[in-house]
């Protein structure tokens, strides 16, 4: 009887082990968040207090933000043809009514695979936070992700596509592995920052914990002039890294030796979801930002002869689920 009984517990234990290896490497499904997130903060560039709240969204609608504060409360989706601005940040608008500084919030749903959700705000500007995407990052994985029903679709390069400005570029190549591969260059003048370099396969775990904490940064000799254009009324050593003559401002120090490339990194993230579907490629960057990213994404949109909208497969390796962890033994008997 009790063999019978541990038999029935290793069939049963290997049934659930099917379903999670087919969910794991089999069709990647559509997420949104489980529950709501609500949180404040102050506006990098405007200087204003915000109140956010994100809310779970249904399949196929994407990131939309929706301005609750002005009259109608208009809706504004993080899709490219509603860039209106990408000087120091990335401004999405519709009709007149704009949302600024969405990279990082953006950049937190796309690497952790939210593709859908409804983000409500009653000022102009996305929450600067700490200057990364670590808080968002936080409260998404607090709430949890909900897997929908219907499958994510997935922008396949399939031939070479580039974008440049003088010595800036971005160059899409189709993907080595069936991935996202990052390889992304910064070559500044001032002697703290110089030349910095990050290379990775994209996966949640490399944006959680190697890129998604590194934070924004500029120069202090920058600040009166940004601050004459009305930017950075918000900016402060709180969310920013601030670069003087011969070292940075902040106490605390860089995060990483290379902090300033990683967040070029997150910025790139945020600004290639308005794409709407995640990318399958190889991106070489050098020293790219918000408006050749731009410029790349309105390129891949312009050649759809370049790429294929793909329902693709997970490549990640399977782990064993927490919930037969603790029943090891039992499969063992």
């Amino acid at each position: 009887m009790f063999l019978s009984w541990c038999n029935y517990l290793n069939y049963k234990i290997l049934l659930l082990w099917h379903d999670y290896c087919f969910f794991k490497n089999g069709m990647k499904m559509q997420q949104t968040i489980k529950d709501a997130i609500t949180f404040s903060g102050i506006g990098l560039h405007t200087g204003c207090r915000v109140n956010v709240t994100i809310l779970p969204a249904p399949e196929d609608t994407g990131v939309t933000f929706i301005r609750k504060d002005l009259p109608g409360s208009p809706a504004i989706k993080a899709v490219a043809s509603n860039v209106v601005a990408t000087s120091y940040a990335t401004t999405l608008g519709v009709n007149g009514s704009t949302v600024s500084t969405v990279e990082h919030l953006l950049a937190a749903f796309y690497g952790l695979g939210v593709d859908n959700a409804v983000v409500e705000l009653d000022g102009p500007e996305a929450p600067i936070m700490d200057g990364s995407a670590s808080f968002f990052i936080e409260r998404i994985d607090a709430v949890g992700r909900k897997r929908q029903t219907r499958p994510r679709r997935y922008i396949v390069i399939k031939k070479p596509i580039k974008v440049f400005d003088r010595d800036k570029y971005v160059l899409l190549l189709p993907a080595l592995d069936n991935a996202l591969t990052i390889d992304y260059n910064i070559d500044f003048s001032h002697s703290f920052i110089a030349r910095q370099s990050f290379s990775r396969m994209f996966s949640r775990d490399v944006f959680r914990h190697e890129v998604g904490s590194a934070r924004t940064f500029g120069f202090l000799s920058d600040v009166e002039m940004l601050k004459a254009n009305g930017l950075a009324k918000g900016g402060s050593l709180d969310n920013a890294i601030v670069i003087g003559e011969t070292d940075i401002l902040n106490e605390e120090g860089l995060r990483y030796p290379d902090e300033f490339v990683r967040h070029k990194v997150l910025d790139m993230m945020g600004d290639v979801s308005i794409l709407g579907y995640p990318l399958i490629a190889r991106i070489v960057a050098h020293r790219s930002g918000h408006a050749l990213n731009y410029e790349l994404v309105k390129e891949i949109l312009q050649r759809p002869n370049a790429w294929e909208l793909a329902e693709e497969f997970a490549m990640e390796a399977p782990t064993i689920p927490q919930a037969l962890v603790g029943m090891g033994s039992l499969a063992l008997i």
